[in-house]
């Protein structure tokens, strides 16, 4: 009984990782459910793909680094399993709770994506806290779920700075439950946060970190949608280490990393700051849609001498402070009708601005890989075989600035093709 009630569920999918699955509310009429499991949902989807890269061994971010001789590749790229139990009122009229568990299988292993714990407010249904492992509540891309993005993977400024997309800790959100509440449009996410996220298996300081997001729900003008939001992280993690690094620049406009060796480094906390801002907009016709995204983060970023992703684990290296910016811009364009669709996105994500390309990799500098400038234009077309399947093929052209640095003296040769097929239920 319980197995063909499940495979009777109407496929639906939840667009943003913070937000409720409105399926979760929708009363199954196709046949009788056993009482304590009618609130119970399961979705899924899995990602099967082929991807060519231009040079073997490359490293990427669209999907992971390609082996030492290998430049093309079979892999399933996301298989995920979702469960979301909705526990509402007498009436079943408000939701009281939600209980959701999400593991992600493929080839490289099994992973846990979601495990949290949202207790909604039973008066005025407008506040309601979660906790547990769940998505950071910070910029556009980084919680436009997966399952729904057109392009294959997010930008390589939200992988570096954003691993996972997830983290530990507690978060106050409000959002109106009933739409026709007077700001049934606005949404508040803020709070706490570990800070490694998925990267390592527990927190390695005490000093955690706040993520907030103001966000205007899509908000229709006759043909048009439009929708935006500004995001704050303000964070850290120790140092354990007398040797912090800064860029500085001498007289002649030269930039450089300069040391500061004082004992009195050892504890403190090298700023983590990010701030975002994002827009969409959407117009309406008769070939289906035509839609613009944008978002731009800036902010302040500690690493080591060659990586800025955020550690799993204390580094016990000397720490190199960065000021970084990047950006996100989306464009969509349905062809003929809703089923075909063409992608075009552009990003970048510029790890040290301070720094110039001339210098990285010049005598006395300290630059490395990791302060490089790359670019990314993506080019796509996606076509919706049906509600559950979907093809895109999709070509990343990656370019990084020339720099003086051994083996990045031009731009390397690491555009990716992939091809997926995409089912969900």
């Amino acid at each position: 009984m319980c197995a063909i009630s499940i495979t009777c569920f109407k496929s639906y999918s939840q667009r943003y990782l913070t937000e409720l699955d409105s399926s979760l509310f929708i009363k199954d009429t196709v046949r009788p459910f056993l009482k304590r499991f009618e609130n119970l949902r399961l979705t899924a989807y899995i990602q099967p793909q082929f991807q060519v890269a231009q040079s073997k061994g490359i490293k990427n971010y669209e999907g992971g680094d390609f082996s030492t001789y290998s430049s093309s590749r079979f892999m399933l790229r996301r298989a995920r399993l979702k469960v979301d139990y909705l526990l509402t009122d007498k009436t079943n009229s408000w939701a009281r709770a939600l209980l959701t568990f999400q593991f992600d299988a493929t080839e490289r292993g099994v992973n846990v994506r979601d495990m949290f714990v949202r207790l909604y407010e039973g008066k005025a249904h407008v506040f309601a806290v979660t906790t547990g492992l769940f998505a950071r509540p910070f910029g556009f891309e980084v919680n436009l779920s997966s399952s729904v993005r057109e392009a294959p993977e997010r930008g390589r400024m939200s992988q570096i700075l954003m691993p996972s997309e997830r983290d530990l800790g507690v978060m106050v959100s409000f959002e109106p439950q009933q739409r026709s509440h007077k700001l049934g449009f606005l949404k508040v996410d803020a709070g706490v946060f570990n800070g490694q996220g998925l990267s390592g298996p527990t927190d390695f300081d005490s000093h955690k970190d706040f993520i907030g997001r103001i966000s205007i729900k899509p908000l229709k003008i006759k043909k048009w949608e439009v929708s935006n939001g500004l995001s704050l992280l303000h964070g850290g993690w120790r140092q354990a280490t007398q040797y912090v690094y800064t860029v500085k620049e001498d007289g002649a406009g030269k930039t450089f990393f300069d040391v500061d060796s004082s004992l009195s480094n050892v504890g403190k906390i090298s700023p983590r700051h990010y701030y975002g801002a994002d827009a969409q907009l959407k117009l309406h016709h008769g070939w289906g849609a035509t839609e613009w995204r944008a978002e731009y983060w800036m902010g302040k970023q500690p690493g080591t001498a060659f990586s800025t992703s955020n550690p799993g684990t204390l580094p016990t290296v000397p720490i190199y402070r960065r000021n970084f910016n990047g950006a996100f811009f989306c464009f969509l364009q349905n062809i003929v009708n809703e089923k075909h669709q063409l992608i075009i996105k552009y990003d970048w994500y510029d790890p040290n601005t301070k720094v110039k390309e001339e210098n990285i990799g010049a005598n006395g500098t300290n630059f490395s890989a990791a302060d490089i400038r790359y670019s990314t234009l993506g080019l796509g077309y996606l076509i919706h075989l049906n509600d559950h399947v979907r093809l895109v093929t999709y070509y990343a052209i990656v370019k990084n600035k020339p720099t003086r640095l051994q083996g990045y003296e031009k731009d390397l040769k690491d555009n990716v093709l992939t091809c997926r097929l995409h089912f969900r239920f």
